[in-house]
Protein backbone atom coordinates (compact mmCIF):
# COMPACT_ATOMS: atom_id res chain seq x y z
CA UNK A 1 0.00 0.00 0.00
CA UNK A 2 1.10 3.79 -1.06
CA UNK A 3 1.84 5.61 1.62
CA UNK A 4 -0.40 8.94 2.34
CA UNK A 5 0.53 12.33 0.72
CA UNK A 6 1.94 14.68 3.25
CA UNK A 7 2.60 18.08 3.70
CA UNK A 8 6.08 18.81 5.01
CA UNK A 9 6.00 22.70 4.34
CA UNK A 10 3.60 25.72 3.75
CA UNK A 11 5.20 28.99 2.57
CA UNK A 12 3.61 32.77 2.31
CA UNK A 13 5.51 34.87 -0.39
CA UNK A 14 4.13 38.35 -0.56
CA UNK A 15 4.49 40.06 -3.49
CA UNK A 16 3.66 43.38 -4.83
CA UNK A 17 2.57 42.65 -8.42
CA UNK A 18 2.16 46.49 -10.38
CA UNK A 19 -1.09 47.32 -12.31
CA UNK A 20 -0.74 48.28 -15.80
CA UNK A 21 -0.07 52.23 -16.23
CA UNK A 22 -3.79 53.14 -17.03
CA UNK A 23 -4.79 50.62 -14.43
CA UNK A 24 -2.43 51.92 -12.16
CA UNK A 25 -3.97 55.39 -12.52
CA UNK A 26 -7.67 54.63 -11.75
CA UNK A 27 -6.97 52.15 -9.30
CA UNK A 28 -5.16 54.50 -7.37
CA UNK A 29 -8.60 55.99 -6.17
CA UNK A 30 -9.77 52.84 -4.54
CA UNK A 31 -8.50 49.48 -5.55
CA UNK A 32 -4.79 50.82 -5.25
CA UNK A 33 -3.53 47.83 -2.48
CA UNK A 34 -5.23 44.92 -5.12
CA UNK A 35 -1.64 44.76 -6.39
CA UNK A 36 -0.50 42.79 -3.05
CA UNK A 37 -0.69 39.09 -3.37
CA UNK A 38 0.10 36.81 -1.26
CA UNK A 39 1.12 33.54 -2.79
CA UNK A 40 1.49 30.08 -0.91
CA UNK A 41 3.44 27.37 -1.64
CA UNK A 42 2.58 24.11 -0.22
CA UNK A 43 5.60 20.97 -0.52
CA UNK A 44 4.90 17.64 0.17
CA UNK A 45 6.96 14.49 1.52
CA UNK A 46 6.86 13.00 -2.44
CA UNK A 47 8.41 16.50 -3.47
CA UNK A 48 5.01 17.40 -5.39
CA UNK A 49 4.48 21.62 -4.90
CA UNK A 50 1.57 23.23 -5.39
CA UNK A 51 0.71 27.20 -5.08
CA UNK A 52 -2.06 29.07 -4.74
CA UNK A 53 -2.51 32.75 -4.33
CA UNK A 54 -4.72 35.57 -1.84
CA UNK A 55 -5.56 39.37 -2.51
CA UNK A 56 -4.34 40.23 1.29
CA UNK A 57 -6.62 43.87 0.54
CA UNK A 58 -9.38 42.07 -1.08
CA UNK A 59 -11.65 38.90 -1.12
CA UNK A 60 -13.29 36.62 0.52
CA UNK A 61 -10.72 35.49 2.53
CA UNK A 62 -6.95 34.90 4.06
CA UNK A 63 -4.81 32.35 5.16
CA UNK A 64 -4.50 32.88 8.99
CA UNK A 65 -1.47 30.90 10.84
CA UNK A 66 -3.59 28.52 12.36
CA UNK A 67 -4.94 26.94 9.27
CA UNK A 68 -1.37 26.56 7.97
CA UNK A 69 -0.63 25.06 11.23
CA UNK A 70 -4.07 22.47 10.97
CA UNK A 71 -2.50 21.11 7.64
CA UNK A 72 1.09 20.59 8.27
CA UNK A 73 1.72 16.49 8.33
CA UNK A 74 -1.60 16.28 7.15
CA UNK A 75 -2.82 14.35 3.78
CA UNK A 76 -3.90 17.41 1.29
CA UNK A 77 -6.62 15.72 0.24
CA UNK A 78 -8.07 15.84 3.73
CA UNK A 79 -8.68 19.21 3.37
CA UNK A 80 -10.41 19.60 -0.08
CA UNK A 81 -13.35 22.13 0.00
CA UNK A 82 -12.65 22.89 3.02
CA UNK A 83 -13.25 27.22 2.83
CA UNK A 84 -11.78 28.11 5.95
CA UNK A 85 -7.97 27.59 4.66
CA UNK A 86 -8.49 30.38 2.88
CA UNK A 87 -8.42 31.40 -0.88
CA UNK A 88 -4.09 30.49 -1.40
CA UNK A 89 -3.57 27.70 0.82
CA UNK A 90 -6.91 25.85 -0.58
CA UNK A 91 -5.60 26.62 -4.17
CA UNK A 92 -2.61 25.07 -3.54
CA UNK A 93 -4.27 21.75 -2.03
CA UNK A 94 -6.25 21.70 -5.06
CA UNK A 95 -2.95 22.07 -6.93
CA UNK A 96 -1.26 19.51 -5.34
CA UNK A 97 -3.61 16.67 -5.01
CA UNK A 98 -4.43 17.06 -8.85
CA UNK A 99 -0.66 16.83 -9.25
CA UNK A 100 -0.34 13.72 -7.36
CA UNK A 101 -3.05 12.23 -9.12
CA UNK A 102 -2.01 13.20 -12.41
CA UNK A 103 -5.16 14.97 -13.35
CA UNK A 104 -6.60 18.73 -13.54
CA UNK A 105 -7.97 20.41 -10.87
CA UNK A 106 -11.62 20.40 -12.82
CA UNK A 107 -11.37 16.63 -12.44
CA UNK A 108 -11.54 16.74 -8.72
CA UNK A 109 -14.86 19.44 -9.13
CA UNK A 110 -16.94 17.42 -11.16
CA UNK A 111 -17.33 16.42 -14.78
CA UNK A 112 -16.79 19.46 -17.71
CA UNK A 113 -19.66 20.28 -18.88
CA UNK A 114 -17.29 23.02 -21.52
CA UNK A 115 -13.61 23.53 -22.45
CA UNK A 116 -13.84 26.98 -23.56
CA UNK A 117 -14.62 29.41 -20.48
CA UNK A 118 -16.11 32.89 -20.76
CA UNK A 119 -13.90 35.76 -19.33
CA UNK A 120 -14.61 39.59 -19.24
CA UNK A 121 -11.74 42.07 -19.41
CA UNK A 122 -12.60 43.98 -16.13
CA UNK A 123 -12.15 47.93 -14.94
CA UNK A 124 -12.42 50.11 -12.16
CA UNK A 125 -14.64 53.28 -12.59
CA UNK A 126 -13.04 55.61 -15.46
CA UNK A 127 -13.46 58.30 -18.09
CA UNK A 128 -14.97 57.53 -21.36
CA UNK A 129 -11.91 58.14 -22.87
CA UNK A 130 -9.52 55.42 -20.84
CA UNK A 131 -12.39 53.12 -20.96
CA UNK A 132 -12.12 52.95 -25.10
CA UNK A 133 -8.42 52.62 -24.61
CA UNK A 134 -9.22 49.83 -22.08
CA UNK A 135 -11.55 48.59 -24.60
CA UNK A 136 -9.25 48.34 -27.67
CA UNK A 137 -6.22 46.56 -25.68
CA UNK A 138 -9.11 44.04 -24.85
CA UNK A 139 -9.76 43.41 -28.71
CA UNK A 140 -6.20 42.98 -29.18
CA UNK A 141 -5.97 40.68 -26.42
CA UNK A 142 -8.53 38.03 -27.57
CA UNK A 143 -11.40 39.69 -25.45
CA UNK A 144 -15.24 40.20 -26.35
CA UNK A 145 -16.82 40.65 -23.08
CA UNK A 146 -16.60 43.66 -20.79
CA UNK A 147 -17.17 44.54 -17.64
CA UNK A 148 -16.70 47.69 -16.16
CA UNK A 149 -18.35 49.95 -12.94
CA UNK A 150 -20.45 52.62 -13.44
CA UNK A 151 -20.76 55.38 -11.58
CA UNK A 152 -22.85 59.23 -11.01
CA UNK A 153 -19.82 60.87 -11.70
CA UNK A 154 -19.27 59.75 -14.94
CA UNK A 155 -21.46 60.08 -17.83
CA UNK A 156 -22.17 55.88 -18.53
CA UNK A 157 -23.91 56.94 -21.69
CA UNK A 158 -20.49 58.24 -22.74
CA UNK A 159 -18.79 55.65 -21.72
CA UNK A 160 -20.54 53.18 -23.77
CA UNK A 161 -20.67 55.35 -26.58
CA UNK A 162 -16.65 55.99 -26.54
CA UNK A 163 -16.11 52.28 -25.95
CA UNK A 164 -18.89 51.26 -29.18
CA UNK A 165 -16.78 53.48 -31.32
CA UNK A 166 -13.48 51.42 -31.23
CA UNK A 167 -14.58 48.20 -30.96
CA UNK A 168 -16.30 45.59 -33.18
CA UNK A 169 -20.63 45.00 -33.28
CA UNK A 170 -20.12 41.57 -31.28
CA UNK A 171 -18.28 43.28 -28.54
CA UNK A 172 -20.40 42.92 -24.79
CA UNK A 173 -20.34 45.23 -21.97
CA UNK A 174 -21.44 44.24 -18.72
CA UNK A 175 -22.07 47.20 -16.60
CA UNK A 176 -21.61 47.16 -12.73
CA UNK A 177 -23.31 50.37 -10.49
CA UNK A 178 -22.77 48.83 -7.12
CA UNK A 179 -26.44 50.11 -6.23
CA UNK A 180 -25.66 53.77 -7.32
CA UNK A 181 -28.61 54.28 -9.31
CA UNK A 182 -30.48 54.41 -5.74
CA UNK A 183 -34.39 53.44 -6.43
CA UNK A 184 -36.15 51.41 -9.14
CA UNK A 185 -37.60 54.77 -10.39
CA UNK A 186 -34.20 56.51 -10.58
CA UNK A 187 -32.74 53.50 -12.84
CA UNK A 188 -35.69 52.56 -14.98
CA UNK A 189 -35.07 55.65 -17.31
CA UNK A 190 -30.78 54.98 -17.25
CA UNK A 191 -31.25 51.37 -18.32
CA UNK A 192 -34.13 51.63 -20.82
CA UNK A 193 -31.63 54.37 -22.73
CA UNK A 194 -28.83 52.34 -22.08
CA UNK A 195 -31.08 49.30 -23.93
CA UNK A 196 -30.92 51.02 -27.08
CA UNK A 197 -26.94 50.86 -27.09
CA UNK A 198 -25.80 47.91 -28.83
CA UNK A 199 -23.02 46.43 -27.18
CA UNK A 200 -24.53 46.59 -23.92
CA UNK A 201 -25.60 43.30 -22.41
CA UNK A 202 -26.16 42.70 -18.87
CA UNK A 203 -26.87 45.22 -15.47
CA UNK A 204 -25.26 44.37 -12.29
CA UNK A 205 -26.46 45.54 -9.23
CA UNK A 206 -27.88 49.19 -10.50
CA UNK A 207 -30.41 49.53 -7.27
CA UNK A 208 -29.54 48.83 -3.89
CA UNK A 209 -29.58 44.87 -2.90
CA UNK A 210 -32.31 44.96 -0.16
CA UNK A 211 -34.99 46.49 -2.38
CA UNK A 212 -35.98 43.25 -4.03
CA UNK A 213 -39.31 44.79 -4.90
CA UNK A 214 -37.63 47.54 -6.44
CA UNK A 215 -36.15 44.97 -8.46
CA UNK A 216 -39.09 43.00 -9.58
CA UNK A 217 -40.50 46.58 -11.20
CA UNK A 218 -37.33 47.44 -12.55
CA UNK A 219 -37.17 43.96 -14.29
CA UNK A 220 -39.95 44.33 -16.03
CA UNK A 221 -39.17 47.93 -17.12
CA UNK A 222 -35.88 47.10 -19.00
CA UNK A 223 -34.55 44.74 -21.69
CA UNK A 224 -31.59 42.94 -20.44
CA UNK A 225 -30.74 40.96 -17.46
CA UNK A 226 -30.45 41.93 -14.31
CA UNK A 227 -27.72 40.28 -12.01
CA UNK A 228 -27.08 40.67 -8.05
CA UNK A 229 -24.84 38.83 -5.71
CA UNK A 230 -25.78 35.89 -4.64
CA UNK A 231 -25.03 35.90 -1.11
CA UNK A 232 -26.95 39.35 -0.97
CA UNK A 233 -30.04 38.16 -0.08
CA UNK A 234 -31.21 34.84 0.85
CA UNK A 235 -31.97 33.11 -2.72
CA UNK A 236 -35.59 31.99 -1.93
CA UNK A 237 -36.89 35.18 -1.80
CA UNK A 238 -34.62 36.40 -4.53
CA UNK A 239 -36.17 33.42 -6.39
CA UNK A 240 -40.09 33.41 -5.38
CA UNK A 241 -39.96 37.44 -5.88
CA UNK A 242 -38.43 37.10 -9.62
CA UNK A 243 -36.49 40.30 -8.67
CA UNK A 244 -33.51 38.83 -11.07
CA UNK A 245 -32.12 37.48 -14.15
CA UNK A 246 -28.84 36.03 -12.66
CA UNK A 247 -26.22 36.56 -10.54
CA UNK A 248 -22.45 37.16 -9.19
CA UNK A 249 -21.07 33.76 -7.80
CA UNK A 250 -18.07 34.32 -5.76
CA UNK A 251 -16.08 32.99 -2.40
CA UNK A 252 -14.09 29.84 -1.96
CA UNK A 253 -14.46 26.12 -4.24
CA UNK A 254 -16.90 24.71 -1.46
CA UNK A 255 -19.26 27.79 -1.89
CA UNK A 256 -19.00 28.67 -5.41
CA UNK A 257 -20.08 24.89 -5.83
CA UNK A 258 -23.27 25.43 -3.61
CA UNK A 259 -24.29 28.36 -5.39
CA UNK A 260 -23.78 27.19 -8.79
CA UNK A 261 -25.45 24.19 -7.69
CA UNK A 262 -28.75 26.65 -6.69
CA UNK A 263 -28.07 28.72 -9.90
CA UNK A 264 -28.70 25.27 -12.06
CA UNK A 265 -31.76 24.14 -10.00
CA UNK A 266 -33.64 27.31 -11.07
CA UNK A 267 -32.15 27.57 -14.16
CA UNK A 268 -30.34 31.16 -13.29
CA UNK A 269 -27.10 31.69 -15.51
CA UNK A 270 -24.05 33.48 -13.51
CA UNK A 271 -20.36 35.07 -13.61
CA UNK A 272 -17.85 33.90 -11.49
CA UNK A 273 -16.04 36.43 -9.81
CA UNK A 274 -13.12 36.03 -7.71
CA UNK A 275 -10.25 38.81 -8.48
CA UNK A 276 -6.76 37.69 -8.76
CA UNK A 277 -3.85 36.77 -11.08
CA UNK A 278 -2.82 34.01 -13.08
CA UNK A 279 -3.35 31.10 -10.79
CA UNK A 280 -7.10 32.40 -9.53
CA UNK A 281 -7.37 32.77 -13.24
CA UNK A 282 -6.91 29.54 -13.62
CA UNK A 283 -8.58 28.16 -10.80
CA UNK A 284 -11.88 30.07 -12.03
CA UNK A 285 -11.48 27.82 -15.01
CA UNK A 286 -11.32 24.78 -13.84
CA UNK A 287 -14.44 25.78 -12.18
CA UNK A 288 -16.48 27.21 -15.40
CA UNK A 289 -15.55 24.08 -17.18
CA UNK A 290 -17.42 22.02 -14.25
CA UNK A 291 -20.53 24.48 -13.63
CA UNK A 292 -23.48 24.29 -15.69
CA UNK A 293 -24.71 27.81 -15.03
CA UNK A 294 -21.34 29.63 -15.53
CA UNK A 295 -22.51 31.06 -18.58
CA UNK A 296 -21.72 34.74 -18.11
CA UNK A 297 -18.35 36.09 -18.38
CA UNK A 298 -16.23 35.14 -15.50
CA UNK A 299 -13.88 38.17 -13.53
CA UNK A 300 -10.65 37.66 -12.25
CA UNK A 301 -9.45 41.55 -13.14
CA UNK A 302 -6.39 39.37 -14.57
CA UNK A 303 -5.98 42.22 -17.47
CA UNK A 304 -5.22 45.02 -14.63
CA UNK A 305 -2.21 43.02 -13.48
CA UNK A 306 1.50 43.42 -15.83
CA UNK A 307 2.24 40.10 -14.74
CA UNK A 308 0.38 37.05 -14.38
CA UNK A 309 3.52 35.80 -12.15
CA UNK A 310 3.00 32.20 -14.54
CA UNK A 311 5.91 31.54 -16.80
CA UNK A 312 3.18 30.78 -19.74
CA UNK A 313 0.80 33.31 -19.78
CA UNK A 314 -2.68 32.21 -20.13
CA UNK A 315 -4.08 33.22 -23.39
CA UNK A 316 -7.97 34.27 -23.91
CA UNK A 317 -9.35 33.87 -27.72
CA UNK A 318 -12.61 34.87 -29.01
CA UNK A 319 -14.02 35.62 -25.20
CA UNK A 320 -12.68 32.23 -23.91
CA UNK A 321 -9.87 31.01 -21.66
CA UNK A 322 -9.39 27.01 -22.17
CA UNK A 323 -9.55 24.88 -18.62
CA UNK A 324 -6.16 24.45 -18.25
CA UNK A 325 -5.75 20.21 -19.41
CA UNK A 326 -2.56 19.46 -17.17
CA UNK A 327 -2.14 18.28 -13.84
CA UNK A 328 -2.97 20.43 -10.74
CA UNK A 329 -4.22 23.82 -11.99
CA UNK A 330 -2.40 22.87 -15.21
CA UNK A 331 -0.45 26.12 -15.14
CA UNK A 332 3.83 27.28 -14.19
CA UNK A 333 4.58 29.78 -11.02
CA UNK A 334 7.23 31.73 -12.28
CA UNK A 335 9.90 31.76 -9.59
CA UNK A 336 11.96 34.50 -10.95
CA UNK A 337 8.70 36.86 -11.22
CA UNK A 338 8.03 35.85 -7.02
CA UNK A 339 11.82 37.24 -5.97
CA UNK A 340 11.56 40.26 -8.16
CA UNK A 341 8.00 41.15 -6.46
CA UNK A 342 8.55 40.09 -3.65
CA UNK A 343 7.24 42.74 -1.07
CA UNK A 344 9.05 43.17 2.95
CA UNK A 345 6.64 44.76 5.74
CA UNK A 346 4.40 45.76 5.98
CA UNK A 347 2.05 44.24 3.67
CA UNK A 348 0.41 47.94 2.97
CA UNK A 349 0.48 50.67 0.46
CA UNK A 350 -0.12 54.28 1.45
CA UNK A 351 -3.48 55.42 0.40
CA UNK A 352 -1.97 58.35 -2.70
CA UNK A 353 -3.26 62.05 -2.05
CA UNK A 354 -5.40 63.28 -4.39
CA UNK A 355 -8.56 65.67 -4.56
CA UNK A 356 -11.34 64.44 -6.77
CA UNK A 357 -13.48 66.94 -8.29
CA UNK A 358 -16.56 66.16 -9.64
CA UNK A 359 -17.76 68.53 -12.25
CA UNK A 360 -21.46 68.91 -13.54
CA UNK A 361 -21.77 70.76 -17.41
CA UNK A 362 -23.99 72.91 -15.66
CA UNK A 363 -20.94 74.36 -13.33
CA UNK A 364 -21.50 72.33 -10.43
CA UNK A 365 -18.33 70.82 -8.69
CA UNK A 366 -18.04 69.44 -5.74
CA UNK A 367 -14.30 67.94 -4.02
CA UNK A 368 -13.30 65.23 -2.30
CA UNK A 369 -10.24 63.97 -0.72
CA UNK A 370 -10.97 60.26 -1.54
CA UNK A 371 -13.38 57.94 -2.93
CA UNK A 372 -14.69 56.90 -0.02
CA UNK A 373 -16.45 60.07 0.88
CA UNK A 374 -17.42 60.22 -2.77
CA UNK A 375 -19.49 56.62 -2.34
CA UNK A 376 -21.14 58.10 1.26
CA UNK A 377 -21.90 61.26 -0.58
CA UNK A 378 -23.25 59.74 -3.76
CA UNK A 379 -25.26 56.81 -1.98
CA UNK A 380 -26.65 59.38 0.21
CA UNK A 381 -28.69 60.73 -2.57
CA UNK A 382 -26.97 64.20 -2.34
CA UNK A 383 -26.55 64.51 -6.53
CA UNK A 384 -28.16 63.20 -9.61
CA UNK A 385 -28.12 59.41 -10.06
CA UNK A 386 -26.90 60.05 -13.70
CA UNK A 387 -26.32 63.03 -15.52
CA UNK A 388 -25.13 63.82 -19.06
CA UNK A 389 -21.97 65.17 -19.00
CA UNK A 390 -20.81 64.42 -15.43
CA UNK A 391 -17.14 63.74 -15.16
CA UNK A 392 -14.52 63.21 -12.81
CA UNK A 393 -11.19 65.41 -12.43
CA UNK A 394 -8.48 63.95 -10.31
CA UNK A 395 -5.73 66.23 -9.35
CA UNK A 396 -2.39 65.12 -7.95
CA UNK A 397 -0.65 67.47 -5.15
CA UNK A 398 1.89 69.53 -6.77
CA UNK A 399 3.16 71.02 -3.83
CA UNK A 400 1.14 74.14 -4.16
CA UNK A 401 -0.10 76.31 -1.84
CA UNK A 402 -4.01 76.32 -2.80
CA UNK A 403 -3.82 72.64 -3.46
CA UNK A 404 -2.72 72.30 -0.15
CA UNK A 405 -5.48 75.11 1.18
CA UNK A 406 -8.50 72.45 -0.54
CA UNK A 407 -7.17 69.19 0.21
CA UNK A 408 -6.93 69.97 3.85
CA UNK A 409 -10.57 71.39 3.58
CA UNK A 410 -12.07 68.20 1.59
CA UNK A 411 -10.51 66.12 4.15
CA UNK A 412 -13.28 67.25 6.41
CA UNK A 413 -15.87 66.71 4.08
CA UNK A 414 -17.11 67.94 0.47
CA UNK A 415 -16.52 71.32 -0.75
CA UNK A 416 -19.12 72.52 -3.09
CA UNK A 417 -17.84 75.43 -5.86
CA UNK A 418 -18.93 76.51 -8.72
CA UNK A 419 -17.55 77.45 -12.51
Amino acid sequence: MTAPLKITDVERIVVNVPFTPRCQEWNALLVWDWSIIEVTKVTTDAGIVGYGETLLHYGWGLVFDSAVARVQGRNPADFLGDDSLGPGLQMALYDVVGKALGVPVSALLGPRVREHCPIAWWNTKMSPEALALEAQEAVEAGYVFHKFKARPWFDVYAQVDAISAVTPPHYRLDIDWNGMLLSAGDAAPVLRDLDGRERVAIYETPIPHPDLEGYRHLRDKVGHPLAVHLKAQPYQAMIRQETCDGFVVEGGVASILRQGAICAEFNKSFWLQVVGAGLTTALVAHLGSVLTHARWPAVTALNNYADDLLVEPLTVEQGYLKAPEGPGLGVTVDEEALERYRMPLPHSLPERRHILSVVWPHGKVVHYARMAQVWTDFLAGNHPVQDRGVTMEVRLDDGSADWTELYTRAEQGPVHSAR
